[in-house]
């Protein structure tokens, strides 16, 4: 089996060494790109995602990572006024992925949480989001009214399965050390 998971956390209150938005992604569990707003560039993070994706990859994984992170900071301002909350520091975070398993079927998922706790998870059996409490309910109606159950399923069973079978051929000979 074979795995493609992503991770951002976005803070509210930047610090030195605690940057605004952090993205990293993993193959099997080995971290192979990372973005952050310090540095403000998706970089591979091993020398086969390097070797085998062109600069206008890099270009791109960059801009969706940056405008990843502006909608991160409005997210927060949201969150804070929706739980009303005075200045501090919050956090928000996702982390989705896929899953190629041995027969060759798939799995994805995509949740996520606020202040480190549970905020919102997407159920694919019903292609709807499971809201842990009323805020995140408000999120609920307005993500399902705007389809994007339907399009994060497409992404988890078509788009980053793709991705995950190209990253996995690159890495091969280092993945299947392992």
């Amino acid at each position: 089996p074979h795995s493609l998971q992503y991770y951002y956390v976005g803070v509210s209150e930047p610090s030195p060494g605690v940057p605004q938005f952090v993205a990293v992604g993993y193959v099997d569990g080995n971290l192979i790109v990372r973005y952050d707003s310090e540095t403000g560039r998706a970089v591979p993070w091993v020398d086969w995602m390097a070797a085998n994706l062109d600069q206008q990859y890099w270009d791109t994984q960059t801009q969706i990572a940056q405008n990843t992170q502006q909608g991160f900071r409005v997210d927060l301002e949201t969150l804070r006024g929706r739980y009303n909350q005075s200045r501090g520091a919050h956090t928000w975070q996702w982390m989705y992925g896929c899953e190629l398993l041995e027969d060759g079927s798939t799995r994805g998922y995509f949740q996520d949480a606020y202040d480190g706790r549970d905020f919102i998870a997407l159920d694919m059996d019903t292609m709807t989001f499971t809201a842990a409490d009323a805020g995140a309910q408000i999120t609920k109606r307005k993500w399902e009214g705007e389809n994007e159950a339907e399009r994060w399923k497409h992404y988890l069973e078509n788009t980053c399965i793709e991705w995950l079978r190209k990253y996995v051929s690159y890495g091969r000979a280092v993945l299947e050390r392992k």
